[in-house]
């Protein structure tokens, strides 16, 4: 093995670009590949003709992830804040706002008289809010987990505020509106939302691979390049050629590494998905009134469960006058883009008025591979190493987030220079 080659890594998401950063800053040389036309993997950001930025998937940054502060410039990334909170519809058609008591204090009495659930329901949110703010965040995945759904119930929440919050927002957070999540991991989670701001780049969430990408040396990240095979000490192009290597990193989703991962007793287990679908529409003006608040809905049976205006916070992302709203759709709902376009308009303008019939539709993301499924029981964290010289990460060999993907990325890195 060439003590000369690079590392090379296959995907260009956030795990490989942080594994690729942390291996640069020690002085090794690194080749990173990846079959699409830009860096980002699942975090990808495209421009339509008239201007809007369009995510491909709604998606904010938590602020306090731990891996995040440790990797990324804020300042370079023109940051701007959801407000910590939601507008819920509530069965009845009826809206209620809850923000964050701990964050925002004068809020605390609407958040107590808001229909959501009993005053000790909410009482019981900010015990929990103490209790996390409370622990690290490798101490709350470290406890043991059971589903979301059950850990609520043990705690004492009553089904109605369940069903009106904590069903609507983190099942959109988690794409489970059935919570069968683990339980630690929504301890975690709830922490971030407590401790830090949900935020969106200015210019969309490509620009957080995008800042990663830009500080390897030039020709070290090569896209529209597919990899066909790997070993500890080369890659295979499906072009036919072979690349050296003093290390490989297989740095893709887990869909991906099952198929390029030899069979071992390390190689990446089967992955089970959850998938979600964003639909973008442009309004002329927000339904939001700019308050910066996310839009969940208790609703059953409904298909539009999350609505946000990103252009109330980050006007850069639509044409001047215009608002972009997005609107996602969580599991398996088997309409065509047509069908469910259609389903979603009769819903929104129940939800939002009249004007919503008229919204311009702009584009519909089918995400089949959204977030790994963290379930109750499963190891917090799976083996990096596959075999001699061959190494994998990602957030499905962890738990659902950027977090994970950056740390699995960042442990690579080490175990590498490590030796």
């Amino acid at each position: 093995m060439s003590t000369t080659a690079p590392v090379i890594i296959v995907g260009a998401g956030l795990a490989g670009l942080a594994c690729a950063n942390y291996l640069h800053r020690a002085g090794r040389p690194v080749l990173v590949l990846d079959g699409a036309d830009a860096v980002g993997g699942r975090v990808r950001t495209d421009v339509t003709p008239e201007g809007f930025r369009l995510d491909r998937g709604f998606q904010v940054l938590l602020t306090r992830y731990p891996e995040v502060e440790r990797l990324l410039d804020y300042g370079a990334a023109d940051l701007r804040a959801f407000r910590s909170g939601a507008v819920i519809r509530l069965a009845d058609g009826s809206e209620t706002t809850l923000q964050n008591p701990l964050q925002k204090p004068f809020a605390a009495f609407s958040a107590l008289t808001s229909p959501i659930g009993s005053l000790t329901d909410k009482l019981r949110i900010v015990q929990l809010a103490l209790d996390v703010r409370a622990q690290t965040s490798q101490q709350l995945l470290a406890r043991p987990a059971t589903d979301t759904l059950t850990f609520l119930r043990r705690y004492g929440w009553s089904e109605q505020i369940i069903d009106t919050f904590f069903r609507p927002f983190f099942g959109g957070v988690f794409l489970d509106r059935s919570l069968s999540t683990a339980s630690n991991f929504f301890e975690f989670v709830f922490q971030q939302f407590v401790i830090g701001e949900a935020v969106v780049p200015a210019l969309g969430i490509q620009q957080i691979p995008e800042q990663l990408a830009g500080r390897l040396p030039a020709g070290s990240v090569r896209l529209n390049t597919l990899v066909e095979a790997v070993g500890g000490n080369f890659v295979q192009l499906s072009n036919g050629d072979t690349l050296e290597a003093s290390a490989v990193v297989v740095a893709t989703d887990g869909e991906a590494a099952t198929h390029l991962l030899p069979p071992s007793p390390h190689a990446a287990p089967t992955v089970a998905w959850r998938r979600t679908t964003c639909t973008y529409f442009a309004a002329n003006r927000s339904p939001g009134r700019g308050d910066g608040l996310l839009r969940l809905n208790a609703t059953s049976n409904s298909l539009a469960h999350n609505v946000s205006f990103p252009s109330d916070i980050a006007p850069e992302i639509a044409p001047q006058g215009r608002t972009l709203v997005s609107v996602s759709t969580h599991g398996e709902h088997g309409l065509d883009e047509q069908a469910l376009t259609e389903r979603l308009r009769q819903e929104l303008t129940a939800w939002f008025g009249s004007e919503a019939a008229q919204w311009q539709h702009l584009r519909t993301y089918h995400i089949p591979y959204a977030l790994p499924v963290y379930a109750a029981g499963q190891a917090p964290q799976q083996e990096l190493r596959v075999a001699d010289g061959l190494y994998r990460c990602g957030d499905y060999a962890a738990y659902p987030s950027q977090n994970a993907a950056l740390a699995t990325g960042r442990q690579v890195a080490e175990l590498l220079l490590a030796g």
